[in-house]
């Protein structure tokens, strides 16, 4: 059953690997293709920005070209047709000039208010290019400024979408990392008292092992010893028996032999033996019979109260021995599970770092484009909404709608 159980595990925790792996490398792919897709767009829209300002250059430079007398003075010279309609349209001439100035001022005095470089661009050129090249200037600024601010929003949106899917899985990470370190530092501490354990419950078995071994000796030699004390007593005892036997038969004999024989007036008494001096051979012999039959039942009762408690030792140690030995069957069958779970958080730790540091690495790569420099979206929106405001009432001020 334990090794059905064991085989049971192992094959939960293979699962458990190939269905992490899998989703480990389902969510690596999603990420590198993310941040495929992050750097393409950070790429694209930093090029967008560059054409777009070089091109506002370009045209800039064409209004300052054509505005030259190159272009406008070879006309004046060459082209009679202009200086026959001068005389026609010099009153609209000079309100359109003084429109134009109007508009150059209203332009840097808000320039200078928001601090702002296009206007102030858009200013210097109001006041010396030609009035139309003006207009058409300023119309098409105001074109550039709204898409820009229309790009940038989306781009606003994009980033706080991937900002916020990176947030996500960044605190994701660190949480899952924080928790497999936790459970790796538990299982190796656990890991490090099962085997202290199983080593102190191994040497206790051991200790048990020649404690019994030690204890099986001394019962031997003592039930050996005590078995020949009990026979050298019952043989003792045997005997004496027989030599009491014969001596209280002669004894018997003796005093009925010498009470009917006439004795010589040399004797005081008949003779009848020794049995009479100190107790007699008979007394000290039955003396020495009760002195055996002690011994017997003192070496008797001396073994088996030593085998009691010899079996009670012996039983009492296979139990503990019995406890001990199961006990280190389940902590290594723990340990082993524990090392086993032990490599699988292992490699989940390390699969998850990755993963982590890939977040944190697109996060780097996010902020650049992303991630407000100095200036917030909210005061860059703010401010190009000011700018596309006053270049709107600056194109009003060159269409004569503020002129009372």
């Amino acid at each position: 059953e334990t090794k059905a159980k064991k085989l049971q595990a192992k094959a939960d925790a293979e699962g458990d690997l190939m269905d992490t792996t899998t989703t480990r490398d389902a969510d690596q792919k999603y990420l590198d293709d993310l941040t495929a897709t992050c750097e393409q767009k950070a790429s694209d829209f930093e090029s967008r920005q560059q054409l777009r300002t070089e091109e506002l250059e370009a045209i800039a430079k064409a209004i300052e070209i054509i505005s030259s007398s190159a272009v406008s003075g070879n006309a004046d010279k060459y082209l009679p047709t202009l200086i026959q309609k001068k005389s026609f349209v010099s009153l609209r001439t000079d309100a359109q000039s003084q429109s134009q100035t109007h508009a150059a001022a209203y332009l840097k005095t808000m320039a200078k208010q928001l601090q702002s470089r296009v206007l102030a661009a858009v200013a210097d050129r109001a006041a010396a290019d030609p009035f139309r090249k003006v207009k058409k200037m300023i119309k098409d600024l105001i074109t550039r400024l709204m898409e820009e601010a229309n790009e940038e929003a989306e781009h606003k949106g994009w980033c706080d979408t991937e900002l916020s899917t990176n947030e996500q899985t960044r605190k994701e990470k660190t949480e899952a990392v924080e928790t497999l370190h936790a459970e790796i530092d538990q299982l190796e501490a656990s890991i490090a008292k099962l085997t202290e354990d199983i080593s102190d419950l191994t040497k206790a078995v051991a200790e048990l092992d020649a404690a019994m071994a030690k204890a099986t000796t001394i019962r031997q030699d003592e039930k050996k010893t005590n078995e020949q004390t009990i026979a050298d007593a019952q043989e003792a005892q045997t005997a004496v028996a027989q030599a009491l036997t014969v001596l209280k038969e002669f004894y018997a004999k003796a005093g009925e032999a010498t009470a009917f024989v006439q004795q010589p007036e040399i004797f005081d008494s008949p003779y009848k033996g020794m049995q009479s001096e100190n107790g007699g051979v008979v007394g000290m012999l039955e003396v020495i019979e009760s002195d055996f039959a002690r011994l017997e039942a003192d070496t008797k009762a001396a073994e088996a109260s030593a085998q009691k408690e010899y079996d009670t030792f012996m039983t009492d140690s296979k139990v503990d021995k019995s406890a001990k030995s199961a006990d280190i069957e389940h902590k290594t069958a723990k340990k082993q599970d524990e090392t086993q779970a032990l490599t699988v958080k292992t490699e989940d730790l390390e699969g998850t770092q990755k993963e982590l540091d890939a977040a944190l690495a697109y996060f780097d790569k996010l902020k650049p484009s992303c991630v407000d420099a100095g200036v917030s979206f909210e005061d860059r929106v703010a401010r190009r909404e000011e700018e596309i405001k006053s270049l709107q009432e600056a194109l009003r001020i060159l269409n004569g709608e503020d002129i009372a």
